[in-house]
């Protein structure tokens, strides 16, 4: 039986009476925006600027805490599998629970197990880091797919990057809140309650406009998918870009879970930088996002994909090549720039060659991604067993960088054998 699977449309804005403010296009973009500061600011990059808190407070080391990374990462990777399988295993439960639904639930989880981390119990981390990966992967995929249908029935489908912003905007706000948090002496259990705190007030504007189905039935058009081109839509196109879009999860990790840790170790004790540069990557992130709505839609994605990696790997190695105050902070931008315009345009590409069942392939490349950012943390874990921190961390980052460079390849090379005909 084939799944109930949410197409890509294009149809007109609606007509008729004035929509209600919280069913217009920027409240839409605005509440999926803040919805994903939740799930991805908090729910899976929280750690990252907490990481140096906890390691000061000795409740952790530092393999200790690559490896509660990873559990938040296994559970990212198997919330994107459960989200890809829901439709086809239960199609009665997905009809009910549509994505809505599904992503307000796991609003709620991530606030929960945001404010578990405090408690001092460090044996259950493990599993609410994972949980809370889980949670982020639902809330991501089914806010993602919630908006951007919404937003093509209204009319607005170039909204739909603005969401992307949202990792960014939760990542600056919970890297300043934990550098002030460092600069007042607080311990990290103070800082997992005061991001459980801010994802209740973030959740207040996602509330009341993320409900219902994203198709209305007075929606006064009935969307229709867009046509694939050339050969795009093959199984070989579809696997180079799973492939491809997974390598992204490896490339930028190693970054993101250790980015204030690798400043403190490259930086002179007591520098008031390392804790900065966290923030920076989300500003970055977020710019990054609203840039990628620029893209024409006739662009090919591949193409900006290409891109995106090529401008993340000279991040990475810019880190690398010039481990001073002013390198890691354009590093730091280099990095985020292009972070959700790549999920942005992975999801736009993987819709694009398998319309009919767009949401199912666009979690499993997301789950591919996942498995990219697993093999980071361990990775960097072991590299730091056999070496010195400085080595160690280099190392994984050289790797990284790899990893992107190989991407970039990838999607020359898929753009190339199957081009994308207007």
């Amino acid at each position: 039986m084939e799944p109930q699977a949410t197409p890509s449309i294009d149809v007109p804005a609606p007509r008729g009476p004035a929509l209600h403010w919280s069913e217009r296009p920027h409240a839409v973009a605005l509440a999926g925006m803040l919805a994903l500061a939740v799930a991805m600011g908090v729910g899976r990059f929280a750690f990252t600027p907490l990481l140096p808190m906890m390691l000061h407070d000795g409740v952790l080391t530092l393999t200790e805490g690559s490896w509660l990374a990873t559990a938040n990462y296994v559970g990212y990777l198997l919330g994107a599998l459960a989200c890809m399988a829901l439709p086809w295993v239960a199609p009665g439960f997905y009809a009910r629970w549509h994505p809505a639904r599904l992503a307000r639930a796991g609003l709620v989880a991530t606030v929960l197990l945001t404010l578990a981390m405090a408690l001092p119990v460090a044996a259950a981390w493990p599993a609410l880091r994972f949980a809370a990966g889980a949670a982020s992967a639902f809330v991501l995929l089914n806010v993602a797919a919630w908006c951007m249908v919404r937003l093509a029935v209204l009319g607005r489908p170039a909204m739909g990057g603005l969401i992307f912003c949202g990792p960014g905007v939760g990542i600056v706000l919970t890297g300043l809140a934990a550098s002030a948090m460092v600069a007042a002496q607080w311990r990290a259990a103070s800082g997992w309650v005061v991001f459980g705190v801010l994802s209740v007030l973030l959740c207040v504007g996602v509330w009341p406009v993320v409900r219902g189905r994203a198709v209305k039935a007075d929606a006064g058009a009935q969307p229709r998918a867009v046509a694939q081109g050339g050969n795009a839509g093959t199984l070989a196109a579809r696997g180079v870009h799973a492939v491809a879009y997974g390598l992204a999860g490896l490339g930028y990790i190693v970054t993101a879970t250790f980015l204030p840790v690798i400043a403190r170790a490259a930086l002179p004790s007591g520098s008031p930088w390392p804790d900065l540069f966290w923030p920076m990557f989300g500003a970055g992130v977020a710019v990054g996002a609203a840039l990628s709505t620029r893209a024409p839609s006739a662009w090919d994605r591949r193409w900006l994909l290409l891109a995106a990696y090529a401008l993340q790997a000279l991040g990475i190695v810019l880190g690398l090549v010039w481990p001073t105050p002013a390198g890691f902070a354009l590093s730091s931008a280099l990095v985020g720039l292009p972070f959700t315009a790549i999920t942005f345009y992975g999801l736009q590409e993987a819709r694009r060659l398998w319309p009919q069942s767009a949401d199912s392939f666009a979690s499993l490349v997301t789950a591919v991604y996942g498995l990219g950012q697993i093999a980071g943390p361990p990775l960097v874990a072991w590299l730091l067993a056999h070496a010195d921190a400085g080595q160690g961390f280099a190392r994984g980052l050289a790797l990284a960088a790899g990893a992107l460079v190989a991407g970039a390849a990838m999607y020359g090379w898929s753009a190339w054998r199957w081009p994308q005909r207007a």
